[in-house]
């Protein structure tokens, strides 16, 4: 989830254990600080906790076109991954200080990265969502999956209007609040029935998590609430958490008279007349 830092480390530790006696995967924050401190490895090693359970490594598109994809997929072996996961952050970057606002190249070093990894990539996008003619053209490309990261969660355009010097900057950002595309549309709008479709951004609870994998998800995750929970009660809160969702999960499947995931389709649905239109209108737009 993070890095870098004592509070971060901590974090990263007590996920890396709530996912290990879970049985879940879990994910750390971008390795872009490890290529400037190379001596907090120990940071993003989470098989020292979590050794039978995937884990999701991170880093953002410039800095893989920047780092390229050899040394990225080197430090993604140091630190035991067995995915990598690449973030698009464009709308971040445009609001931070100091931000990368340079994204030419970003498409063939991706490219690069499928056609050389021997890692599966996950392109995800950081809480804005990304249009059904962009995700189609990922996974045709080569990403193993996609992770749509939708609007609903946490908006870090507003997360850096924090940081932001000037009155002007602030009001700028604040134009944002309601920006991108919601999770669950573009999983309607996709209609992927690959289950290659990761489903994150504003996933908050367990009825959350069944409607992601009956609108088509192959997984869903949840951040901000464990993240919340790892820091104020550490391994156990976040397994009292996760034990909730399984139960309630459990619940909602077999009153839905699904025995798996794959049996939550579409012919399970039913979707508000005005939802079903607008992912209909989304995905015949053309929009990317």
């Amino acid at each position: 989830m993070t890095g870098g830092s004592r509070e971060g480390s901590r974090v990263n530790r007590e996920l890396a254990v709530a996912a290990q006696s879970a049985g879940i995967a879990v994910g750390s924050g971008s390795m872009r600080v490890l290529f400037r401190r190379p001596e907090l490895v120990p940071q993003f090693a989470l098989k020292t906790w979590a050794p039978d359970v995937p884990h999701i490594a991170n880093i953002g598109a410039v800095q893989l076109r920047d780092i390229g994809a050899g040394p990225v997929l080197e430090m993604a072996r140091r630190i035991e991954a067995d995915a990598l996961a690449v973030h698009l952050n464009p709308g971040q970057e445009l609001f931070q200080r100091q931000g990368d606002r340079d994204f030419k190249g970003l498409w063939a070093a991706l490219l690069n990265l499928f056609e050389v990894s021997r890692l599966p990539v996950i392109v995800k996008e950081t809480g804005f969502g990304m249009a059904p003619s962009e995700v189609r053209r990922l996974l045709d490309g080569g990403a193993a999956y996609v992770d749509l990261a939708g609007s609903g969660g946490t908006n870090w355009i507003a997360v850096e209007a924090h940081r932001l010097d000037s009155q002007a900057e602030r009001e700028a950002a604040a134009e944002f609040a309601e920006w991108g595309y919601p999770t669950a549309l573009l999983l309607a709008a996709v209609d992927d029935r690959s289950r290659r479709v990761l489903a994150s951004g504003g996933v908050r609870s367990a009825l959350d998590v069944v409607k992601a994998l009956a609108l088509g998800a192959g997984l869903a995750g949840l951040a901000l609430p464990l993240a919340r929970l790892a820091l104020e009660r550490g391994s156990e809160g976040v397994l009292e958490r996760i034990a909730a969702l399984e139960a309630a999960i459990r619940a909602a499947m077999l009153l839905a008279g699904a025995r798996s995931a794959a049996q939550l389709g579409r012919e399970r649905l039913w979707m508000e007349s005005a939802f079903a239109a607008d992912a209909a209108a989304l995905a015949a737009s053309g929009a990317g």
